[in-house]
């Protein structure tokens, strides 16, 4: 199977773009696919907020030592996907597709709405790409 290369895309790099990698991660390693896996932002926060640090950690996954960085071009070379929540995404190559998540409400108001439906169509993206293999 082709390992594929994901890359999520939020305005400040420290909450969707972070859940939706790091269950990609879990998920990809769970059904076997094989996936390099990255989150940016266009404007990153210094910090990945308590909420998302304890939310995932309650999850069984630990972002405490991850630090928010931009989203840079380099980023999208051989990148499968480009998922961006919200925003747009400087230089992705043409023929990269992008994908807009638009309608995850945020996190700082619904932690786990947000998370439910990130993790939902993390799931489908994974089955997705193992079904691209």
């Amino acid at each position: 199977m082709t390992k594929r290369r994901v890359v999520f895309v939020c305005l400040h790099g420290s909450a969707k773009s972070v859940i939706a990698a790091s269950y990609c991660r879990r998920l990809a390693d769970r059904y076997g696919v094989p996936v390099d896996v990255e989150s940016a932002g266009v404007e990153p926060d210094a910090s990945i907020p308590p909420k998302v640090v304890g939310g995932l950690g309650m999850d069984g996954i630990d972002v405490s030592s991850v630090t928010p960085r931009a989203a840079a071009a380099v980023d999208f070379s051989g990148a499968t996907r480009v998922i961006a929540f919200g925003c747009d995404v400087p230089g992705v190559p043409a023929g990269v597709p992008v994908e807009q998540w638009s309608d995850v409400p945020a996190v700082s108001e619904d932690f786990g709405r947000a998370r439910d439906l990130i993790v939902a169509r993390v799931d489908r993206l994974v089955a997705d790409l193992e079904g691209a293999g």
